[in-house]
C-alpha cells in the first residue's frame, strides 16, 4: 500500500497559499472512546477560544444520537496548533452536547470540570503514563513481529536500543515533535516491555486541562500512525501469554502533598482509595481484568493494595517521596484505554470530596444504559 504522505505529491498542494483562510480541525469523542474529527473553513487566524463557534454532526453514525434525533453538538473547549497543516491552521477539541442542550451521555468531561472547577484550590496536578501497543494494519498482528511467530521473550526491549529490540521508532519520533509542536506537555517516550509496545508521558497538568491534553495527545498519535500506516490500540492486553499488558499509570498530587509534610496528606489519600476500590475498577478502563491479574508489573484487581517503590501493588509511593517526605503518588490500576476525565475525575472526588452535582460513578452507569 502507498501512502501519499510519503511522497512529494501531496507537498505540492500542502504548499498553496490559503489566502488568508484558517482550517480548524474539530475533534471530539465518540460512543467507543475513539476520536473523530472534521474540517471547518475560518476567516481568520484564531486568538481566543471564543472566537470559535459551536457546530454539530451526525450523532446517529458515531453511536451518540439516534437516526430519529441525530444532531450533536460540538462545543469547543481547547486548541492547539495543528502540526500537520501548520501555519495559523489549528486543532479544536470539542465538548459533545444534546439538543435539548444536555451533556451527550459519551461526554464526561462536563462532570469532570465540575469537580476540577469546585476544588481548583487544592491545586490537583496528574502525570498520565500512557502505554499502546503498534499493530500491522492489514492483519492485526503486533506490529513489527515475525508472521505466526513470536520475537525472543521480554527483556531487552524496556528502553531499547538498536534492531531487532525497537519497533516503528520513526513513528515514535513523529509523535513526540507534532506534540511539543501543538503545544501539548508531553514529558517523555520510551519503549515499554513488550516489543512493539511503546509509552509516552503528559503532565503534570492541573485540573482539567491533563485529560483535555492526553487526549490531544492520542489524536495525534493516530494522525501520526495513519501516516506511517501503522495502527494503534490501546488495548490493555493486545496478546495473551507472558506478556506485559499497557497502563496508563496515574501520577496525583495535591498541594499539601508536594510540600515539606505531605506524605500525611498522600497516606491520607491512600486510605480514602482503599474505600473506593470497586468504584474506580469500574472507571479504570475496559478488559482490565485481563490485565490487573497480579503479574506482569501490575496488582490484583480484586484487592487493593499500597508500597514504596512496589510496581505490583495498586498504588506505588516512589522511593524519593518517602525519603523527603513529600510529594506523588502513582495510581497503577488504570488501563491504557480508560477515558481520562473519568479517572481524574474520580480520583478528585476520592481524595478531595465530592460535590452535590457531579458523581463520576453515576457517569459510568449513564454510558452503560
Amino acid at each position: 500500500m502507498v501512502y501519499t504522505e510519503h511522497t512529494t505529491t501531496l507537498e505540492k498542494y500542502m504548499s498553496l497559499p490559503q489566502k488568508g483562510k484558517v482550517i480548524a480541525e474539530y475533534i471530539w469523542i465518540d460512543s467507543q472512546g475513539g476520536l473523530r474529527s472534521k474540517g471547518k473553513t475560518l476567516s481568520k487566524a484564531v486568538t481566543d477560544l471564543s472566537q470559535l463557534s459551536e457546530w454539530n454532526f451526525d450523532g446517529s453514525s458515531t453511536g451518540q444520537a439516534v437516526g430519529t434525533n441525530s444532531d450533536v453538538y460540538l462545543r469547543p473547549v481547547a486548541y492547539y496548533p495543528d502540526p500537520f497543516r501548520k501555519g495559523d491552521n489549528i486543532l479544536v477539541l470539542c465538548e459533545c452536547w444534546n439538543s435539548d442542550g444536555t451533556p451527550n451521555k459519551f461526554n464526561h468531561r462536563h462532570e469532570c470540570n465540575k469537580l476540577m472547577t469546585a476544588h481548583f484550590d487544592e491545586k490537583v496536578w496528574f502525570g498520565l503514563e500512557q502505554e499502546y501497543t503498534l499493530l500491522d494494519p492489514d492483519d492485526g498482528y503486533i506490529y513489527g513481529w515475525p508472521k505466526g511467530g513470536f520475537p525472543a521473550p521480554q527483556g531487552p526491549y524496556y528502553c531499547g536500543v538498536g534492531a531487532g529490540k525497537v519497533f516503528a521508532r520513526d513513528v515514535i519520533e513523529a509523535h513526540y515533535r507534532a506534540c511539543l509542536y501543538a503545544g501539548v506537555t508531553i514529558t517523555g517516550i520510551n519503549g515499554e516491555v513488550m516489543p512493539a509496545q511503546w509509552e509516552f508521558q503528559v503532565g503534570p497538568c492541573l485540573g482539567i486541562k491533563m485529560g483535555d491534553e492526553l487526549w490531544m495527545a492520542r489524536y495525534l498519535l493516530d494522525r501520526v500512525a495513519e501516516e506511517f500506516g501503522v495502527k494503534v490500540t490501546l488495548h490493555p492486553k493486545p496478546l495473551k501469554g507472558d506478556w506485559n499488558g499497557a497502563g496508563c499509570h496515574t501520577n496525583v498530587s495535591t498541594e499539601l502533598m508536594r510540600h515539606p509534610g505531605g506524605m500525611k496528606y498522600i497516606n491520607d489519600a491512600i486510605d480514602k482509595l482503599s474505600k473506593r476500590h470497586s468504584e474506580h475498577i469500574a472507571l479504570y478502563g475496559t478488559d482490565n481484568a485481563l490485565r490487573l491479574t497480579g503479574k506482569h508489573e501490575t496488582a490484583s484487581m480484586e484487592n487493593f493494595s499500597a508500597g514504596v517503590a512496589n510496581r505490583g501493588a495498586s498504588i506505588r509511593i516512589p522511593r524519593s517521596v518517602q525519603a523527603t517526605g513529600y510529594g506523588y503518588f502513582e495510581d497503577r490500576r488504570p488501563a491504557s484505554n480508560i477515558d481520562p476525565y473519568l479517572v481524574t475525575g474520580i480520583m478528585v472526588e476520592t481524595v478531595c470530596g465530592s460535590i452535590p452535582d457531579a458523581d463520576m460513578s453515576k457517569e459510568f452507569k449513564r454510558e452503560s444504559q
